[in-house]
């Protein structure tokens, strides 16, 4: 690489000199733990050193290339869904006390921790819940935390989860529970998609620490089975442990009362913005008992009376002193965006208030229903594949000669983004796709949708 006149780094004599000072002859032997089969032995492409103004030039070609969702019309969820963010989430976020307080202790950034607070206050009464800790990076490690949590609360070493799970999720909870706990799939019926609870019971047993559900579920549809899964989890001393999308709690009861320990969950729908899969929230919730307290792993703040009378004060637990310095050796890790992202939300929530939420609620489930009601007239096409209720998201089986990839492929040509592909994903549902419809998506917008379809189908 040629010397760059701003980049210290690049000259030769002070890469020796930093290679003298941490002790090692070449920068290969940093890289000496990485398995050789996995390097890269080539050299890599790298453009020449460029002025700041190339740069930015060729960053905007590069970015060029890609189409946002307000280019096109998308109809993709799958754990990241379109939704409208209102310009006060973004105006509140990014004022200075909160943008730039991105670390600190219990001693300073007291405006944060209230924001912090009131997030926490208002998912705890969302998901009738207790206790809920300071948010981490999206719903699956959120997930892995609940059952790796469930399992020390329990000392038990299994978590039953349905075969309906996002794969994604499923892989991180199987990654966070390592030696903790064996996670096991229980099967689904394929009418309704709901659990199978003769599989469950017969699944069961004393060695279970929890039962883990998704409401509404990966494929959409809505787990109605809420208080019989939790009463045959409790009859064998397991826990219930439940994931929800948080808006969908403006119509669906919340996991609380239904039984739920331990309640888990994505809040990027409340006013975040997709951002190519990012940022996303994840929210852990569980009943104020010392033995889930002591096992979240995450941090909490709360609020206690003071020796002045009238006045509160917060106080700021950490399990671990600094879980980012332990690295993976900690029992849990979030990144300090996440605290930024906790108090969008809390912006979001606000504005909602509880009959927002349900209006807004009600919104995404009638058009998401007359989106399936019209893409169901579509010869050639199973809509929704499961005979039960779905919120924002819903299931298109082609019963045509095209496969998902085909039609997507097709559905650009119309700037139309269309559904999430699961064929590999659930073989046994065929050539399907995952829609997601919101409040963004209007009348013309699905009749739009359907038209393609109707053209790129016949």
């Amino acid at each position: 690489m040629p010397i760059h006149p701003y980049i210290p780094n690049s000259d030769p004599e002070t890469k020796k000199q930093m290679l003298d000072t941490i002790g090692v002859r070449s920068a290969e032997e940093l890289f000496s733990t990485i398995p050789e089969g996995i390097r890269f032995r080539k050299r890599l492409d790298l453009p020449h050193p460029m002025s700041e103004y190339e740069m930015r030039r060729r960053i905007e070609q590069t970015l060029s290339k890609n189409a946002t969702s307000s280019e096109l019309l998308s109809f993709l969820g799958a754990g990241c869904w379109p939704h409208y963010v209102p310009a006060v989430c973004e105006e509140i976020s990014s004022r200075s006390e909160f943008l730039t307080a991105y670390t600190g202790d219990a001693y300073s950034d007291l405006g944060r921790y209230q924001a912090l607070f009131e997030f926490q206050s208002m998912l705890g009464d969302l998901t009738s819940m207790e206790v809920v800790t300071v948010p981490t990076y999206d719903w699956a490690t959120a997930c892995g935390d609940a059952a790796r949590m469930a399992a020390i609360a329990t000392g038990r070493h299994e978590v039953l989860v349905p075969r309906t799970i996002s794969p994604e999720r499923l892989s991180v909870m199987r990654n966070y529970c390592g030696r903790v706990a064996e996670i096991r799939l229980i099967e689904y019926n394929p009418q309704t998609g709901q659990l199978s609870l003769d599989d469950l019971k017969s699944r069961i047993s004393s060695k279970t620490a929890a039962v883990y559900i998704e409401n509404p579920s990966y494929l959409g549809f809505v787990e109605a089975q809420g208080h019989e899964i939790s009463d045959v989890a409790h009859r064998h001393g397991a826990l219930l442990v439940v994931g929800v999308e948080p808006l969908s709690l403006g119509v669906l009861t919340p996991p609380g009362e239904y039984g739920a320990d331990i309640v888990c969950g994505e809040g990027q729908p409340l006013g975040l913005r997709m951002n190519f899969g990012g940022a996303s929230l994840g929210f852990l919730a569980c009943r104020d008992e010392e033995r889930f307290l002591s096992a979240t792993g995450h941090r909490l703040i709360t609020i206690a009376k003071t020796e002045r009378k009238g006045e509160w004060g917060f106080t700021y637990v950490l399990p671990e002193r600094s879980m980012y310095a332990a690295r993976e050796r900690a029992a849990s890790i979030t990144g300090t965006g996440a605290a930024l992202c906790a108090i969008t939300a809390a912006v979001y929530l606000s504005l909602l208030g509880p009959q927002g939420l349900r209006e807004l609620a009600e919104t995404i489930m009638q058009k998401s229903h007359y989106a399936m009601k019209r893409i169901s007239e579509i010869r050639g096409t199973k809509v929704p594949c499961f005979e039960s209720a779905h919120f924002e998201e819903f299931t298109v089986n082609f019963a045509s000669g095209m496969t998902v990839r085909d039609v997507n492929r097709a559905l650009l040509k119309h700037r139309i983004q269309g559904g999430q592909d699961i064929s590999g994903e659930f073989p046994e549902l065929g050539r399907t796709a995952l829609y997601c419809v919101t409040e963004v998506h209007t009348k013309e917008d699905i009749d739009r949708l359907v038209d393609a379809l109707q053209e790129v189908l016949k």
